[in-house]
């Protein structure tokens, strides 16, 4: 262990990150940042190939930062796993989505570990980030790393579990001012671990165990699962008693104690939110105890897209139109404002919810000029393109750079589930109909 941490701390240790997404690409700029030869490991080419030639992918992540360090010498990346059995440390980057069922799809963790075991030697830090259930690592990660060879965990093998924190889009706090939890499967592997991570983030916060530092990740996203769920229902309560839950919320918000404001939307998207606090809710099941609160959030939550939609119909027909044959344009389609990320978006199930009541649905969305969706390529309209060839427009996600003033000069009806109107309502032609 001692030559691992003088590898780390002299910056000679050679780091893998496995998956250059969202979480993987900006830790492998730090890492080169502190002056780690680093590689990110990935099964998609297209992500080795720009990274290779210098280019970032991902919004949050700039060209430059990558090219000079490429041409340094100290990044590069690779879809050959055995680039894995060159590092000191890897760490585990890959998503960790759900399966039909909303049950766990432990896939990619489960594959990653395999090319680590592979690949393995003693002196190795292995770390996981991706967001799971507590016990993962201890029950999956540690035991796999055991199975071939000598390897004890904490004696030339060191695990640990840090959760990610990227919020994509956010200019103020990125993966170096941000605090990283960290918890190691033995005091060894914690020591080893902190070691890393205090060269690459500004805070380290050490908890027990990787049990602990899973759960953390779960409670930060269920608070805020829970607290839209929450407000998601106090905006169908609003609107059922003829107030404005836009009001409530601002005024709610003058507080200075006790309270703070959550905003009502189409639904929840991203890789986080919708997902994470249902893999706790999963693990529960299994120990015979509901995750009571998880479960009522993902319902009230889950049911918003279909909410969107038939207020949508229901303003059409206040209109006198039909919503079959009705020529609707979604505003938005990424799971949230300025980034490009379509994952899970909310945006999805609306547009599917229109097509099948028979409407010919459009998009506009400046981040996100087309998108797939099973087998279906769909190709955005032009940003510039008039709003009054629609007979309604559904705003989802409240980019900043979509005109809103144009929107309600130009458009006839305009479904605004984001209040992104609600400074240009004042002598617009169209009806805005809020969520």
């Amino acid at each position: 262990m001692t030559t691992l941490l003088e590898k780390i701390a002299t910056q000679k240790a050679r780091v893998v990150v496995v998956g250059i997404g969202y979480v993987g690409l900006p830790l492998v700029v730090e890492l080169a940042n502190a002056g780690f030869r680093v590689t990110g490991f990935d099964r998609d080419p297209a992500k080795v190939k720009a990274l290779n030639q210098g280019h970032s992918y991902i919004e949050d992540v700039k060209t430059e930062d990558i090219a000079k360090h490429v041409k340094a010498g100290l990044m590069d990346a690779s879809s050959d796993q055995r680039v894995i059995g060159q590092a000191d440390a890897v760490i585990l980057c890959v998503p960790t989505p759900l399966k039909t069922t909303k049950d766990p799809d432990m896939s990619y963790i489960e594959g990653a570990v395999e090319a680590v075991v592979a690949q393995q030697h003693p002196d190795m830090l292995v770390v996981l980030e991706s967001t799971t259930y507590p016990g993962t690592t201890r029950e999956y990660v540690a035991t796999q790393l055991m199975r071939e060879g000598d390897f004890e965990i904490g004696r030339n093998i060191f695990v640990a579990f840090s959760p990610e924190r990227v919020d994509p889009g956010n200019a103020r706090f990125g993966t170096r001012n941000t605090p990283k939890v960290l918890g190691g499967m033995t005091p060894k592997c914690l020591e080893v671990a902190v070691s890393l991570y205090k060269q690459i983030v500004d805070t380290v916060v050490p908890v027990s165990s990787t049990d602990a530092a899973e759960m953390v990740k779960l409670l930060e996203n269920t608070f805020r699962a829970v607290n839209i769920g929450l407000v998601n229902e106090f905006a169908l309560i609003c609107e059922r008693l003829g107030l404005d839950v836009w009001e409530v919320i601002s005024a709610a918000a003058t507080k200075p104690f006790g309270y703070m404001p959550f905003y009502p939307g189409p639904g929840l998207g991203g890789h986080c939110i919708p997902i994470d606090p249902l893999y706790l809710s999963w693990k529960m099941r299994g120990l015979k105890m509901p995750a009571r609160f998880i479960e009522l959030a993902d319902v009230v939550n889950a049911a918003m897209p279909e909410h969107v939609v038939q207020v949508t119909a229901g303003a059409l027909n206040d209109k006198r139109k039909a919503v079959k044959g009705a020529k609707v344009l979604i505003s938005g389609v990424a799971y949230k404002k300025n980034v490009s990320d379509v994952r899970e978006s909310p945006a999805i199930d609306v547009i599917e919810g229109l097509l099948k009541r028979g409407a010919v649905v459009s998009y506009v969305d400046p981040w996100v000029p087309s998108f797939k969706e099973g087998t279906h390529v769909f190709e955005g309209i032009k940003p510039e393109a008039s709003f009054a060839d629609y007979d309604a427009v559904v705003i989802v996600t409240d980019h900043a750079t979509i005109d809103y003033a144009r929107m309600v000069r130009e458009a006839d009806l305009v479904v605004d589930t984001r209040n992104a109107t609600r400074l240009h309502a004042a002598g617009a032609k169209a009806t805005i109909v809020r969520i």
